[in-house]
């Protein structure tokens, strides 16, 4: 059916940056969608003028009560804003009854509002990028496969090609999330309970196939995980070119990512505002830029054969016919196939739902991979038998 049928449905993106110009285009490409991209900057939105199927809309979003506005004139909405937007922008929609896919990395428990969406009737998947997200997807089915899980393994990052001092990085996404990422602490499990750790902390170095030698190092991507995955050992790991870390530790440790309000030549600033705005030029990914995005998953535990390991490897780069980075591709793409699929009433799921919860339909996760595949987008399972601990 022609776009603007009776049967389409209208969703609204929220945030146009790089992983939110990606959903957007995404989503457009599909004849059963009518899709509306909402940012307050109007150079984003000029940068997805030349697609005559979507609408552009300006707004504020920062504002409160500007979404519940908005919202009342889609049948889904998806969220692509930093992750300071996130959970106010999900109670919003939810208030507004409206379903719901979001991709920000918001410090605070989504779960909390899980009543709410359950009493609005409304559809909510939230953390559905990359890690969170699809890897949430791959742990969660591996989980299913097992007769008991033991430990879990996911290491993932997105990374320039071209290694420029001092950071060696670029940020694909908003950098005060990158910021986020490095100072919340880690919440994994060891020995069947749950621990935090520092972040940047337990630094290891990793070969890496295509790439070479990188560093992991903790942070809090489990989320979800943590509760909906029962097992002795689970951790998360953010990948970096070596000494990355410490570079970033010796920031944290001085103070320059603090939110307490400070004295400087007769203005009061705060640590965190000024170095996110002088990282921002230096972490921003230029246009076509080259770079990569890397995940390993590994889960293992007992299987019906055996001890074994469930392990998935995705390796992406910047699609340098679009010009569009792998981090936007692995993050986007995931999200506009579940928003697409929220949209048709395929996944009529009332609540707030973690990825992992959607392994129980095969036939959705199959299909995913698939799609991922069709993009270029390179993904690997292997299920191999290995010692028991």
């Amino acid at each position: 059916m022609e776009k603007g049928g009776l049967n389409v449905k209208r969703i609204a993106v929220l945030g146009c940056g790089l992983v939110g110009s990606t959903i957007v285009r995404q989503l457009a490409s599909d004849r059963e969608l009518v899709v509306t991209a909402v940012d307050a900057s109007d150079e984003r939105l000029a940068s997805l003028g030349n697609m005559d199927s979507v609408i552009l809309r300006k707004a504020d979003l920062s504002q409160a009560g500007s979404i519940t506005k908005l919202a009342k004139d889609f049948d889904v909405l998806v969220g692509a804003l930093p992750g300071w937007m996130g959970f106010r922008a999900l109670e919003e929609v939810i208030e507004a009854g409206k379903n719901y896919c979001d991709i920000s990395f918001m410090p605070e428990d989504a779960e909390k509002l899980d009543h709410l969406a359950k009493q609005k009737g409304v559809s909510v998947v939230v953390d559905c990028g990359v890690a969170p997200g699809l890897a949430n997807l791959m742990v969660g089915k591996s989980h299913l496969e097992l007769e008991r899980t033991d430990s879990v393994l996911i290491m993932v990052g997105g990374l320039p090609r071209e290694r420029i001092l001092p950071w060696e990085y670029k940020a694909p996404f908003s950098p005060s999330d990158v910021i986020e990422e490095y100072t919340r602490p880690a919440r994994q499990i060891r020995e069947g309970k749950m621990v935090v750790l520092p972040p940047l902390s337990e630094v290891e170095l990793v070969d890496v196939p295509k790439v070479g030698t990188l560093e992991s190092f903790n942070t809090d991507g489990l989320r979800s995980l943590l509760t909906s995955i029962r097992c002795s050992e689970m951790r998360e790991k953010t990948l970096r070119y070596p000494g990355h870390a410490a570079k970033v530790k010796l920031l944290s440790d001085s103070g320059f990512f603090s939110q307490e309000t400070i004295q400087a030549g007769g203005v009061k600033i705060r640590p965190l505002d000024l170095s996110s705005r002088l990282l921002f030029d230096q972490w921003s990914l230029g246009n076509a830029e080259a770079e990569f995005t890397y995940m390993k998953v590994e889960v293992k535990g007992q299987g019906d054969r055996g001890y074994v390991c469930h392990a998935y490897e995705l390796f992406d780069e910047t699609d340098l016919e679009t010009g569009t980075s792998s981090m936007a591709r692995t993050t986007g793409f995931p999200c506009a196939f579940i928003a697409k699929r929220i949209a048709l009433g395929d996944l009529a799921r009332p609540g707030v739902s973690a990825p992992e919860s959607l392994v129980h339909d095969s036939v959705l996760f199959n299909e995913l991979i698939g799609f991922l595949r069709s993009k270029g987008i390179a993904i690997e399972h292997d299920i191999r038998p290995v010692d028991e601990p």
